[in-house]
């Protein structure tokens, strides 16, 4: 295999992983964590919600947390396409989301397909954009 090939791949496992930590830190409210995976400049949007910016993304693990008593998001496939210190592509993903009231559980599940938009600084991959794109959600009691 070409060093081209060898990048590439290097590259797309990259940003595979920043999915992966983009879902641990959704999970584990980490801020630490989505700051050091988000561009200072990107943005996040979801049916009726824009995010600008990293500080406005990172508060709002804090809604979640109040909204949710625990949430799983699970990465499945992902398609890249690399562009030199750019690269776009789709990743799919199952979240679920638990909310509690008046005693009951409920949990709420998305399957998501989020439009990705990266950008290489200082060497590493990071989130620039994320549209995420809602193809269903379920609602159950537990």
């Amino acid at each position: 295999m070409s060093n081209a090939g060898l990048q590439r791949l290097v590259d797309e496992a990259a940003l595979r992983r920043t999915a992966e930590l983009y879902a641990q830190g959704a999970d584990r409210r980490d801020k630490a964590l989505w700051s050091s995976i988000l561009t200072q400049d990107c943005v996040i949007e979801a049916p009726g919600i824009r995010l600008l910016g990293r500080e406005q993304i990172v508060a709002a693990l804090d809604v979640m947390a109040r909204l949710y008593v625990v949430t799983q998001h699970r990465v499945h496939n992902q398609i890249a396409r690399i562009d030199g210190d750019t690269a776009s592509g789709e990743t799919y993903s199952v979240a679920e989301h638990v909310s509690e009231s008046a005693g009951k559980r409920q949990i709420l599940t998305w399957a998501i397909r989020y439009q990705d938009l990266w950008r290489r600084e200082a060497g590493e991959w990071r989130f620039a954009r994320r549209a995420l794109i809602l193809d269903w959600t379920e609602v159950r009691t537990l």
